[in-house]
C-alpha cells in the first residue's frame, strides 16, 4: 500500500540549514503531485510547498519564499524540501504528501492542508526545532 516517510527533522541554530526527505513506497512519483506542509506549535497545519506533477509547477507560501526549495528525484522515488536560513517561526512538525489530480499546485497546498491529499497520503512528520 502507498506509504510516505519523512526524515531529516533535526536541531539547527538560527540561520542554518536543513534538507528534509520523503522516502514514497506502493505509489510512483512520476505521477504524483507533491507536497510539504507543516503544523508550527499551537497552530493549523499550513501547505509550505507543493509541485504540480502535470507540469511541474511549483507553489511557496509567502513566508518561505526564496528560502525553501521544493525537489524530486524520481529515480529514487524521494522528495526533498531544502530549507535555508531558518528562524524560530519555522519550527514545528513537517509533513509531506503526495496525490494526484490537483487543479493546480496552490490548490494543493491549501486544499490538502484543510483536508488531505486527493488520491495520497501523508507521512508521520518530522520535527524541526530552531534554537541557540
Amino acid at each position: 500500500q502507498l506509504q510516505v516517510a519523512e526524515s531529516g527533522g533535526d536541531l539547527v541554530q538560527p540561520g542554518g540549514s536543513l534538507r528534509l526527505s520523503c522516502v514514497v513506497s506502493g505509489f510512483t512519483l512520476n505521477k504524483a503531485d507533491i507536497g510539504w506542509f507543516r503544523q508550527l506549535p499551537g497552530q493549523e497545519r499550513e501547505g509550505v510547498a507543493c509541485l504540480l506533477n502535470y507540469d511541474g509547477s511549483t507553489f511557496y507560501r509567502d513566508s518561505v519564499k526564496g528560502r525553501f526549495t521544493i525537489s524530486r528525484d524520481k529515480a529514487k522515488n524521494t522528495m526533498y524540501l531544502e530549507m535555508n536560513n531558518l528562524g524560530p517561526e519555522d519550527a514545528g512538525t513537517y509533513y509531506c504528501a503526495v496525490g494526484q489530480t490537483h487543479p493546480s499546485a496552490q490548490a494543493m497546498c491549501s486544499m490538502t492542508a484543510r483536508l488531505g491529499p486527493q488520491r495520497g497520503a501523508w507521512g508521520q512528520g518530522t520535527l524541526v526545532t530552531v534554537s541557540s
